[in-house]
């Protein structure tokens, strides 16, 4: 797996296929595996011309682990995102976030727009202004001994995922705890690049995308029938209105 610096920190991606670029972010204690390979995003993404990049976040995957949490602000880990661009020597690009991933691609399409032919939002509405998701709660569970010691249902279903995906809790921990600032109304409604919002119906954690969607100047938005955070990143729905949203920018 290829791998590049950005400063001190590696960072793992994957670079494959040919024509316009779009550039993955995944979630909070996912990878790019699970959140853009298993899913069938790159595939589906290369089988209608796109060139697919995709990295691992800071912490996650195999890119380099940090327990700072310092080291995990959105700036930061959005600057990752950028230094993969210039790496690979992409002036502009597509950029499709889930979750913490769209928190950073809505940092990029605020403060680097030029970077940005497009904005793609997965997994994230109001929360993004409001808050909400994991708090301090998952951290400590992903600290704990062992899942039994953990109580709290929430703690458990993110200390259980991270076991099964052989994460680095410690850095998890950290990177929750660094990652939490929020937009403000007026930073989201200055936002002008094209942007879509596209959240689960289900979705407990995102908050309201119509909300988000009437704040930004651009923004088109993507209900996902009936699928909560976690299924709504493999949807049909969702990669169907992601490709017409692309066909559309083109």
């Amino acid at each position: 797996m290829p791998s590049f610096h950005n400063g001190a920190v590696e960072i793992a991606y994957l670079d494959e296929g040919e024509g316009d670029p779009i550039l993955l972010v995944h979630g909070f204690a996912s990878t790019k595996n699970v959140n853009w390979v298993y899913p069938t995003w790159v595939s589906e993404l290369r089988k209608n011309g796109r060139r697919v990049i995709a990295l691992d976040n800071r912490g996650h995957g195999e890119s380099e682990k940090l327990y700072d949490p310092a080291d995990y602000s959105i700036p930061m880990m959005a600057s990752d995102v950028v230094a993969l661009m210039d790496h690979l020597k992409i002036g502009r690009a597509d950029v499709m976030g889930y979750s913490l991933g769209a928190r950073m691609t809505a940092w990029l399409g605020l403060n680097q727009p030029e970077r940005l032919r497009s904005a793609i939002l997965g997994g994230i509405g109001m929360a993004m202004i409001e808050g909400g998701g994991p708090g301090e709660n998952v951290a400590q569970a992903l600290e704990a001994p062992s899942l039994d010691d953990v109580g709290d249902p929430v703690g458990r279903t993110f200390r259980a995922f991270a076991d099964q995906t052989r994460s680095d809790r410690r850095a998890l921990a950290a990177c929750l705890r660094g990652s939490r600032g929020l937009m403000s109304r007026e930073q989201v409604s200055a936002i002008h690049v094209p942007v879509l919002i596209a959240v689960g119906t289900a979705d407990e954690v995102a908050g309201s995308a119509e909300e988000l969607g009437e704040l930004i100047p651009d923004a088109e938005v993507l209900d996902i029938p009936n699928r909560d955070h976690m299924r709504a990143v493999g949807d049909k729905v969702y990669k169907t209105g992601v490709v017409d949203f692309l066909s559309r920018r083109a």
